[in-house]
């Protein structure tokens, strides 16, 4: 199971982790460590006297100490001093912004298999939608596909417990398991009255970042789903395929979906983008006070040759999804096709905790090569295609009601720096002699399909005059 959670890292030095032993010592630590604070504390209050109150750094830490000391001393059963301080770090992180946030070991670990693409479930990525748990897809092979659960069944129950307002983060913790164990699950599936009880036996999942799929015309459907630790590299691989199968004329131009695309590795993103890319800026990240971090650049080394390039995006496409589509259109190497994207323009850093946990921090928003910051913004596309398939129409739906974006939540960081306006581009043209049946049941895929064919017309008559 995949959660449909924005994952960007950003490569800075990570603290060390340690083992159960290292814990123990660690807490012996924490306690000396917790008395010299407490020490520190009185001496700064008795020295600080003649000075106004806020200029001790140490106040709010005495506020923190005794409510720990209350909480342990007088609460009416015995507490668990683990709980407690991971509560602690899970509200500092949380009063910042939606991004910002404490992940206990489990959640870790199931951040950790994500980004690596392998892991022990029942092979779907789940979202939540109404308040109800939803199969956003089903990844092939797995145990749910060879079960029958198809995209759009909703989740009555996780082992016997009632999915409606479950928590993603616990739903995926139900769902994954050591391989050969068994989860059972009910599921409600449109337009069947009775639910379907299910058991599935947890597998091994391979996690393919990247479809790929050749359509007339010599057109590369790329979808990229996710942003893992080998999402570039699956991509170059499914372009060699095709390029094999076009070999007698080649690929005329490539469709880039990155609709539903949550993210990921920024790292990642960037290489993705210098594909296409010959020089020029690709993303900065800039941190407080709007001082630069990084800086990453296109190299004209392995950039592939000057395919016409049409990107797919939505409000589902977000963070990595957005550095991508932001990188290709400023530079106007490709045309972007489809519907407002999701805002996540930050950046977080995983920093391991010595408890097994980690803080996700945020400690940067990102620019795009003109300068954009599209947080809480979105990128808009070229050409606006709302959704009109069957599972599109209910996300119009979704959207016309108000669909969640990074705008919507509650504390997100607000975009920054008033930049300069992307340069405007032209509509694209009918099509009519686009006849071949393709994405039959997908608008926004088909509407881009027929844009770059357009773009492969243009080209051609211009090569004739």
């Amino acid at each position: 199971m995949c959660a449909s959670t924005h994952r960007d890292a950003f490569p800075l030095p990570r603290e060390s982790s340690v083992d159960g032993a290292g814990r123990s010592r660690w807490r012996r630590v924490a306690s000396g460590v917790a008395l010299v604070v407490f020490g520190v504390i009185v001496g700064q209050l008795v020295s600080a006297r003649a000075e106004p109150e806020a200029s001790s750094p140490f106040r709010n830490l005495g506020v923190l100490a005794r409510a720990l000391a209350h909480l342990e001393a007088g609460y009416v059963d015995e507490v668990d001093q683990d709980l407690l301080v991971q509560g602690a770090v899970r509200g500092m992180a949380t009063a910042l912004d939606p991004h910002t946030t404490y992940l206990d070991p489990d959640a870790y670990r199931t951040l950790s298999s994500d980004t690596e693409g392998r892991f022990a479930g029942i092979g779907v990525e789940i979202t939540v939608r109404d308040g109800w748990l939803v199969v956003l897809s089903v990844f092939s092979g797995g145990p749910a596909e060879r079960a029958g659960l198809e995209p759009g069944d909703r989740f009555l129950t996780l082992e016997g417990r009632p999915a409606r307002d479950m928590r993603l983060q616990e739903a995926v913790t139900l769902m994954r398991g050591p391989p050969g164990t068994d989860v059972r699950v009910a599921v409600r599936r449109e337009g069947r009255d009775e639910g379907l009880e299910l058991t599935l036996t947890r597998a091994f999942i391979e996690v393919s970042p990247v479809q790929a799929t050749v359509l007339p015309g010599r057109i590369l459907h790329l979808r990229i789903r996710a942003f893992q630790a080998n999402t570039t590299r699956e991509m170059r691989n499914a372009i060699e395929r095709a390029l094999e199968a076009t070999r007698e004329g080649g690929l005329a131009g490539i469709l880039l979906d990155l609709r539903d695309n949550p993210g990921g590795l920024l790292q990642q993103a960037v290489l993705v983008s210098d594909e296409f890319l010959s020089s020029g800026t690709i993303v900065t990240t800039r941190g407080r006070g709007g001082r630069v971090l990084h800086s990453a650049s296109a190299r004209a080394r392995g950039t592939r040759p000057d395919w016409p390039l049409v990107v797919l995006v939505n409000g589902y496409s977000a963070s990595a999804a957005e550095i991508v589509a932001g990188a290709l259109q400023d530079h106007g190497r490709a045309v972007l096709v489809g519907t407002t994207t999701f805002g996540k323009g930050s950046v977080q850093n995983i920093i391991e905790l010595p408890d097994g946990g980690a803080l996700k921090m945020t400690i940067a928003r990102y620019f795009t090569p003109s300068g954009r910051s599209i947080q809480a913004l979105g990128i808009e596309p070229d050409v606006v295609v709302p959704a009109f398939a069957p599972e599109a129409l209910r996300r119009a739906r979704v959207e016309a009601e108000g669909q969640i974006r990074e705008a919507s939540l509650s504390g997100h960081l607000d975009g920054a720096t008033v930049v300069r306006p992307r340069r405007e581009r032209g509509a694209a043209r009918d099509t009519p002699d686009a006849r071949e049946e393709v994405f039959s049941e997908d608008h926004q895929a088909r509407m881009g399909y027929e844009t770059l064919r357009a773009i492969l017309a243009d080209r051609a008559r211009g090569a004739r005059d």
